[in-house]
Order: structure tokens, then sequence, then C-alpha cells
């Protein structure tokens, strides 16, 4: 039996990585300065970037993603993105 947070971990999580990724590197980051925001290794945002790894995310998820990235560009945004990727996780498991 797989519980739902597993689940999240294998295929939700990194999708939303790969989303702000891309979304802090499309607003002007490096790829060095996304990997340290989100605490992951460069090579794995390049993987990102070029879609070797994590699928895109529904569009519905557009804006949780805008607003994660605002979070992260913030001095404050370790709190609100655990936040954001909970509500995202949520979201992908509901059924609408």
């Amino acid at each position: 039996m797989k519980l739902p947070c597993e689940h999240a971990l294998w295929y939700v999580l990194p999708q939303i990585r790969a989303e702000l990724a891309r979304e802090l590197v499309e607003r002007g980051l490096s790829q060095k300065d996304a990997a340290e925001k989100l605490g992951l290794t460069p090579a794995a945002v390049s993987q990102y970037l070029h879609k070797k790894r994590g699928s895109s995310l529904p569009s519905k998820f557009k804006k949780l993603i805008e607003n994660a990235a605002d979070g992260l560009l913030e001095a404050s945004g370790d709190n609100k993105i655990s936040s954001i990727i909970c509500d995202c996780c949520t979201k992908a498991r509901s059924k609408d």
C-alpha cells in the first residue's frame, strides 16, 4: 500500500521542483542561484530545465508556482514555500 505522501514524493514533488526551477530562471536567476534557493544541485536544475527530470504540472498550478517563486525570492520564503508545496500536493491528489 502506498501512502499519499509517498506518491507525492516520487511524482508530484519533482514536478513542483521542475516548475519552480523554470520559474526562477525565467525571472532572471542563474541556474546556480535557483539551485541554492531550492536546495538542489545546479545539475538537477539543468535537468529540470531541459525536461530530463520532472514533467510539467497542469496549468491549474501556475498561480501556486508563481506564489512559491515569490516566496523564494523574499527573505522569509522558506516557511511559505513548504506550505505552498503542500498545497500543490494536496491539489494534485484531489479528483477535480
